[in-house]
Parts: C-alpha cells; sequence; structure tokens
C-alpha cells in the first residue's frame, strides 16, 4: 500500500506548483505523481539551483 503522508506531499507539491486541483491530481496513478513531482523538481533545480528537495531524482 502506498503510504498516505507520501501522497499528502505529493499532491500539495504538485498543487503548489501547477495549481492543480485535489480531484486532478487524485485522479493520477502513484506513479504519474511521482514522475510530475521529478519533473518540477528538475525544474526548480534548473531554475534555483535548488538541490534540497524532497522530489529530487
Amino acid at each position: 500500500m502506498y503510504p498516505a503522508e507520501r501522497i499528502y506531499e505529493e499532491v500539495a507539491f504538485i498543487a503548489y506548483y501547477l495549481h492543480w486541483s485535489h480531484d486532478d491530481i487524485m485522479e493520477l496513478s502513484n506513479r504519474e505523481r511521482t514522475r510530475w513531482c521529478q519533473e518540477i523538481s528538475k525544474i526548480n533545480q534548473q531554475e534555483d539551483g535548488a538541490k534540497d528537495n524532497p522530489f529530487s531524482i
């Protein structure tokens, strides 16, 4: 089973950066949510040089 805490983190992360609704995000599979978080993290790293990110790849 996928940990509930991880789902909350992913949903908050995607909602914050992409402004998607809770329902839209929850329709994604765990794999898709993780991938979106990774892609957002890559953009953040390129833009800001950010290294401390919970979804860094």
